[in-house]
């Protein structure tokens, strides 16, 4: 007997039982339409009776532009390319690659959202890029230089923290170099991991607070009998944490000494015998000024807008997890023990950070990366 096919189409009917599930018999294949990037489906729900087309709730949906075209404007927006020269190339404005950038954007916040989660990492390295928006330095700077919490030019830092040990990028922010940026990182990168990995960073001092308030237990004062208020409780870091920085100190701009500095936890370090380093992430600082246009130094692509810049980041950010293989990463094909004569071997398999953490078993596309679909996290596992 004949199995209907799964789609893995959800029903985008919200008054539909099966609205946004996947693979429940209730989806048909009805009818295809030819657009200029080829055909395309039309799918049924069987149990609203609502039609829709494949590229409902996808990057492409009612884009009177051919798919290649969007989709080498975006590549090109990967590859440091800013958005006149785009507009020179391609023959479209300026605003309508920054409505497909918006596009890509959120269903990159998407995956992002559905696959980063209850990852195993033993440690996390914290770094923040520097970075400025409309001007270099805003009407509201504090003497230092940076901009307030509240401004939305000057410096705007690009937060980043990272997992070593799959070259994944679990959680980016862009805002000022301050406390509140800190501490949103550490949340978005604690509502990823399990349990608490060990943190490295530079010697920023707004690390440990950030840390403290997302890794912590409460220290309660008994009464002592004698009048007026006991001590209000007070936060300690968790026994489990474990904190170093290490500190460079430059001189005309050259490098002068490198310090290392457990704050807390030194003997779990010493228990785990990891290395206390920042290296790989400030490596990944650089392939993000070579890959996105307005973290180029000295470069006229730089952002005017706080939310353009954050959509970019977040863009590269889903891209580099699961649709750009690193090279670490690759893993030795198992040679044949008869191969065949005369045909070429592949002698690597190429991985992304997705695969090496488990989240995916393939390099994606890119048209798979900007189309992929997602049931709703509490009807899937985390397999997907």
């Amino acid at each position: 007997m004949r199995k209907a096919k799964a789609w893995n189409q959800p029903c985008p009917n919200p008054d539909c039982k099966h609205h946004q599930l996947m693979n429940r018999d209730n989806i048909r294949a009805i009818s295809t339409y030819l657009t200029e990037s080829g055909k395309r489906r039309i799918f049924h729900c069987k149990t609203c009776g609502q039609n829709f087309s494949e590229t409902r709730e996808t990057v492409f949906f009612d884009l009177r532009t051919p798919e290649e075209k969007v989709m080498l404007a975006l590549k090109m927006l990967l590859v440091r390319v800013g958005l006149s020269d785009i507009g020179f190339v391609l023959g479209v404005t300026e605003e309508t690659v920054l409505e497909w950038l918006c596009r890509a954007a959120q269903q990159a916040e998407k995956i992002n959202h559905h696959l980063l989660r209850e990852l195993r990492v033993t440690q996390v390295q914290l770094d923040e890029l520097w970075n400025f928006i409309k001007r270099k330095h805003s009407a509201q700077d504090t003497p230092q230089g940076e901009s307030p919490p509240d401004a939305t030019d000057g410096r705007q830092w690009v937060w980043l923290s990272y997992a070593p040990q799959f070259r994944l990028i679990l959680a980016t922010v862009v805002g000022p170099r301050c406390y509140a940026s800190a501490l949103q990182l550490i949340r978005w990168t604690a509502a990823i991991v399990l349990g608490v990995p060990c943190f490295f960073s530079d010697g920023f001092s707004s690390y440990l607070p950030a840390l403290i308030e997302c890794y912590h237990t409460l220290k309660t004062f008994v009464r002592t009998g004698k009048p007026g208020r006991p001590k209000n409780p007070i936060q300690e870091p968790h026994p489990a944490l474990v904190y170093a920085q290490v500190i460079k100190e430059k001189e005309n701009g050259r490098l002068k000494t490198l310090t290392q500095r457990v704050v807390c936890g030194a003997e779990r370090l010493k228990t785990l015998g990891l290395t206390i380093s920042t290296s790989l992430i400030e490596r990944v600082n650089l392939t993000l000024r070579h890959a996105l246009a307005p973290l180029v130094r000295k470069s006229w692509s730089f952002c005017k807008d706080r939310e353009q810049l954050r959509r970019r980041v977040t863009f590269f950010h889903a891209f580099y997890n699961f649709a750009r293989p690193h090279q670490s990463l690759r893993v030795l094909v198992p040679v044949p023990e008869a191969p065949s004569a005369g045909l070429f071997q592949l002698k690597w398999q190429p991985r992304t950070p997705g695969m090496a953490a488990g989240l995916t078993d393939h390099v994606w596309s890119f048209r798979e990366w900007l189309t992929v679909k997602f049931e709703p996290i509490h009807y899937q596992s985390i397999s997907g």
